[in-house]
C-alpha cells in the first residue's frame, strides 16, 4: 500500500492529473476532523494519491451581492474580501483557514446556521470537474436529475430535512451532486454564494452552571432563543472544561460553562429586554459584553486544542457531531452525562442554539476502547431519535463505522448509480462512506 501527495498548481494540472485515472483523494487545508492525515496509513486499504488543491490560485468577485470565488479561498480570506464591500459570510466553520470550496464537498456549517441555515442553502451556482476533466455547471434552480431509486431515496431523507446535514446527501437539486458527497463524485471548483449586509453585531456571555450538575438555565435559554432567530446571528456553548484549553487570563468564569451570542446590534435592545433580561435561572450580573476578536479567538481556540492534544496523545479524534429535535435535547445531555461519568477526560462545546453539539474525549491510548464503546451506545440512541449523526463535518474515514446503521439499501443503490455515472473508473475518494458503508 502506498500514499503519494500530488500537488496541483492550477485547474489545466488537475484536469490533466484526471486524465490519468490514478485512485485520488483531494485535499486542501488539511483541516478535516474525520480524516486522520498523520495516521493515514492505517485507515486507506490500498494505493492512493492525496491531490493537493491548496496551491491553486484564490479569487474572489462579487456578482451583485453573491460572492463569486474559485481556487484556494480560505473563509478568513472570503470574510475579509466581503467585509471590505460591506457584505458578510452567512455561514461558516470555525476554523477559519479551512478552504471554502472543500465546505461545500463536506457540506460544513458552523455558527451562523441559526440565523441564516445551512451552507446548502445558501449555494447558488457551482462548477465542478468531472471523471473526463471536463467543467461542468450547476444550479440550483435545476432539480436533481432523475435515477433510478431517486423517488425512495429522498422520502427516505425527508425526516432529516430540518437537520443541518442529514445521515446522508440530500439530492433534491441539481447542486446537491457536489454539496456533502465529499469529493466522491467530482471536483468543485468554483461556487457562486449568497452573502448578507454587513452589520453591526453585539457579542454577550452568559455564566451557567456546568452543564454536568445542573442543566435548567441551558434549557431556558434554549427553549427562549430559538424566537430571536434572525436577531441572534449564533448561539454557542463552551463547557467549563474547554477554558482549561485556554490561557488563565483568557478563561472566562469559574468552574462555569458560557454561551456565547452573536446579537445584530440593531435589534440588541429587543434582545436584552424580552430574552436575557427574562431568564430565571440566569442572573444579569453573570451576562456579560465581549469584544468581537476575543468571540471569535476563544471559538477557535477550544476545536483546535482539542485536535492538537489528540495529536500530542497519538489518538485519533474521538469527538462527536450530532444534531437533534429540539424536543430531544435533555436526552442527548443526558446520554452526554452518562459518557461523563466513565472516568476519561472530556469537554463539550458547540451550536448550542441549533441542539447541535460536539462532545469530545480526551483519551490516553488506553482508553480509546471504552470511548468507542460509549460512542456505539450515543449513535444508536441518535438512530432511535431519528437525529442526525454527522451534522457538519461529514463522514470521512473515523465516523464510516458509526453511519452503518443509518444507511439502507435504499441509499446503497442510489450511491452506486451515481458512482457508475459519475465515477465509472472510481478514482475520486474510492474509500468514501457512499459504497464502504
Amino acid at each position: 500500500m502506498t500514499i503519494k501527495t500530488k500537488s496541483f498548481q492550477n485547474t489545466d494540472e488537475l484536469k490533466a492529473h484526471i486524465l490519468t485515472q490514478e485512485p485520488t483523494f483531494y485535499t486542501s487545508s488539511k483541516t478535516s476532523t474525520v480524516i486522520p492525515y498523520d495516521k493515514l496509513s492505517e485507515e486507506i486499504k490500498s494505493s492512493l494519491t492525496l491531490g493537493d488543491l491548496s496551491k491553486i490560485p484564490p479569487q474572489m468577485t462579487l456578482n451583485g451581492d453573491n460572492l463569486v470565488l474559485s481556487g484556494a479561498v480560505n473563509w478568513q480570506d472570503a470574510d475579509q474580501f466581503l467585509k471590505a464591500n460591506q457584505r458578510a459570510i452567512m455561514t461558516s466553520p470555525t476554523e477559519q483557514l479551512a478552504l471554502v470550496l472543500a465546505g461545500v464537498a463536506t457540506s460544513c456549517t458552523g455558527e451562523r446556521c441559526f440565523a441564516f441555515g445551512n451552507l446548502r442553502k445558501q449555494i447558488v451556482r457551482l462548477k465542478y470537474l468531472d471523471f473526463e476533466g471536463t467543467e461542468k455547471e450547476l444550479h440550483r434552480s435545476q432539480p436533481f436529475p432523475h435515477i433510478k431509486g431517486l423517488e425512495a431515496y429522498q422520502a427516505a431523507f425527508a425526516p432529516y430535512a430540518h437537520f443541518k446535514n442529514a445521515p446522508f446527501p440530500r439530492f433534491e437539486t441539481a447542486t446537491d451532486l457536489m454539496i456533502g458527497t465529499e469529493g466522491q463524485l467530482g471536483i468543485v471548483t468554483e461556487l457562486e454564494l449568497e452573502t448578507t449586509p454587513h452589520d453591526s453585531v453585539t457579542y454577550v456571555f452568559l455564566l451557567l452552571p456546568r452543564w454536568e450538575e445542573d442543566y435548567r438555565a441551558h434549557l431556558e435559554v434554549f427553549e427562549k432563543v430559538q424566537s430571536y432567530r434572525g436577531a441572534v446571528i449564533s448561539c454557542e456553548l463552551l463547557d467549563a472544561n474547554c477554558m482549561s484549553f485556554l490561557k488563565p487570563e483568557e478563561r472566562m468564569g469559574v468552574n462555569q460553562d458560557i454561551i456565547l451570542m452573536e446579537i445584530k446590534a440593531n435589534q440588541f435592545e429587543d434582545v436584552f429586554d424580552h430574552l436575557l433580561n427574562q431568564l430565571v435561572h440566569t442572573s444579569m450580573e453573570d451576562v456579560f459584553e465581549v469584544t468581537g476578536h476575543k468571540f471569535h479567538q476563544i471559538r477557535a481556540s477550544v476545536p483546535r486544542a482539542v485536535f492538537e492534544e489528540n495529536s500530542r496523545m497519538g489518538v485519533k479524534k474521538m469527538g462527536t457531531d450530532c444534531q437533534v429535535k429540539g424536543e430531544d435535547f435533555s436526552k442527548l445531555l443526558d446520554t452526554y452525562r452518562a459518557a461523563a461519568k466513565i472516568g476519561v477526560r472530556y469537554n463539550l462545546f458547540g451550536h448550542f442554539g441549533d441542539a447541535h453539539l460536539h462532545f469530545n474525549f480526551m483519551p490516553a491510548p488506553a482508553d480509546t476502547a471504552i470511548c468507542q464503546k460509549e460512542f456505539e451506545h450515543l449513535y444508536q440512541k441518535v438512530f432511535e431519535w431519528r437525529g442526525s449523526p454527522f451534522a457538519e463535518h461529514g463522514i470521512g474515514l473515523l465516523k464510516q463505522k458509526f453511519i452503518k446503521s443509518f444507511i439502507t439499501d435504499v441509499q446503497r443503490d442510489v450511491f452506486k448509480e451515481l458512482k457508475k455515472i459519475h465515477d465509472p473508473k472510481g478514482q475520486f475518494f474510492p474509500q468514501g462512506f457512499m459504497l464502504s458503508v
